[in-house]
């Protein structure tokens, strides 16, 4: 699975994503311009000391993320980009997520912007949820659908059981 974040403004959602991103195994692909800069400490603060494990590449604008990751999509047919937005018509339990799929997410302010969703309509998803409001914090949105995209495939050998701290499970 890969994170792609387009244009992400909020220093410390990054950092929590780039924290999730570790936890998954995710690499985490920056679309710029960035609201930041990556040596913030807002972003270390929120990925912790789990930043300097992360798998993170950066991207001038959209089309030289499209051909960056040219040689991926080739050598994986199947995988696709999915866009996640408010705007989409389905939801994102809706779709089946591949191994090797990329998960797209909006900056804070304004989302993906409309030209490429209108372009992707029919890998356009959405989270539901109620019509008051307009979104979710953009970590917990990546969470949600990152989430479920790997238990879609069985959680990629992330299944492990927790320990204890001071006592053992009998």
């Amino acid at each position: 699975m890969k994170i792609v974040l387009h244009q992400p403004e909020i220093p410390a959602n990054t950092g929590n994503i780039g924290r999730t991103c570790v936890a998954t195994n995710t690499s985490l692909h920056l679309i710029e311009p960035l609201g930041f800069h990556l040596n913030e400490k807002e972003i270390k603060r929120a990925g912790m000391d789990y930043w300097e494990h992360l798998d993170v590449r950066r991207h001038m604008n959209y089309a030289s993320f499209l051909e960056n990751i040219k040689e991926d999509l080739q050598a994986h047919p199947e995988a696709k980009i999915w866009y996640c937005t408010t705007k989409a018509e389905k939801s994102y339990a809706d779709v089946s997520f591949g191994p090797e799929d990329y998960l797209m997410f909006g900056k804070e302010s304004a989302g993906i912007p409309e030209e490429i969703l209108v372009e992707n309509r029919d890998r356009c998803i959405r989270i539901p949820m109620a019509p008051r409001i307009r979104s979710l914090n953009l970590s917990n949105s990546v969470a949600i659908v990152l989430y479920e995209a790997l238990r879609q495939n069985g959680f990629l050998e992330l299944a492990r059981a927790g320990e204890l701290h001071r006592l053992s499970w009998k």
